[in-house]
């Protein structure tokens, strides 16, 4: 089953907006160009398969506890210091995940790292009139 991916509001969304924007403009460093390729990615790999064996994705039982709903960590890239990690969670509707933060790695930081990392807001279902337009699933982001 293919998920469609959705930013977490509002700091993620606005994010994305942003980097894929300055991206269409050819307006990233060579440093912005590596991560916006490895975002990617690693959005594709949890687009089509949560459980992928390179994003190592697992669920952190502090911040499921903390916020209530199931928060899983999934690796943006591996064998790096403070290596990227993925924040996001199964919903609103059926079919969509939802990043909810990207942060270095946080065990490479003090003792309670996961507290302090903010988390945005998953979306707000769809109506079930609008979940559907023309066969295709309408919300998502565009890779």
């Amino acid at each position: 089953m293919a998920f469609r991916i959705r930013m977490g509001l509002p700091e993620m969304a606005a994010f994305w907006n942003d980097l894929s924007a300055r991206k269409l403009r050819g307006q990233l460093d060579r440093d912005e160009e590596k991560f916006f390729k490895k975002l990617v990615k690693t959005l594709g790999f949890l687009g089509q398969n949560p459980r992928h064996p390179g994003l190592a994705s697992h669920e952190i039982d502090e911040l499921t506890r903390h916020h209530g709903i199931k928060i899983f960590q999934s690796y943006l890239e591996n064998h790096t210091p403070a290596a990227g990690r993925l924040f996001w969670a199964y919903g609103p509707d059926q079919g969509d995940i939802t990043i909810l933060a990207i942060e270095p790695h946080p065990e490479d930081q003090k003792r309670g790292a996961y507290q302090r990392i903010k988390l945005s807001n998953v979306p707000s279902r769809q109506p079930k009139a609008t979940e559907r337009q023309g066969g295709k699933r309408s919300g998502g982001i565009s890779l």
